[in-house]
């Protein structure tokens, strides 16, 4: 059984370079850093202008590598689709964005696989929570009042169309 390790770092999407933290944690194992960057960068070009969480397994005797790419944080999604900077700085007095229950659910999708949830109504669920920390609504409203709809079944059609 070939011994492998393995580097867990954040780097900005498209963006990864072969100085540190890549290129000082991979030139001690003989592994190709320039390739290596031209993977990372090729796999989360999609993910501009965020951080995404990557995870690179090398495998010590052949020197071969693979790429692992996660998503980016659920609040990255969330300000990339509304195209803010930043979230609120006072999030319980500032509303700086509202989402529709349709973005809700695309950005639940991106997100799903790394969740806990068991459906995707739950997983929604999740979404709009981290929504309260930015000062976003939903369908203009408070993202408690929004998770309580979702489990009276207000938005049950959206869920079905899935």
């Amino acid at each position: 059984m070939a011994e492998k390790t393995s580097l867990d770092i954040l780097i900005e999407g498209g963006k990864a370079t072969p100085g540190p933290p890549i290129g000082s944690a991979l030139g001690p194992l003989g592994v190709n850093v320039a390739k290596v960057v031209e993977t990372i960068n090729e796999k989360t070009k999609e993910f501009a202008g965020m951080q995404v969480p990557v995870k690179v397994i090398i495998d010590k005797a052949s020197k071969e590598f693979e790429i692992q790419i996660g998503t980016p944080p659920a609040s990255a999604l969330i300000k990339r689709e509304l195209k803010l900077e930043k979230g609120s700085a006072t999030p319980k007095t500032q509303v700086v964005g509202n989402l529709t229950m349709e973005q809700v659910i695309k950005i639940t999708k991106m997100k799903i696989d790394e969740m806990l949830a068991s459906d995707l109504k739950a997983a929604a669920k999740e979404i709009v929570g981290s929504c309260v920390s930015l000062g976003i609504t939903i369908e203009g409203k408070p993202a408690k009042e929004v998770i309580k709809e979702i489990s009276e079944g207000k938005y049950d059609q959206l869920f079905v169309k899935v």
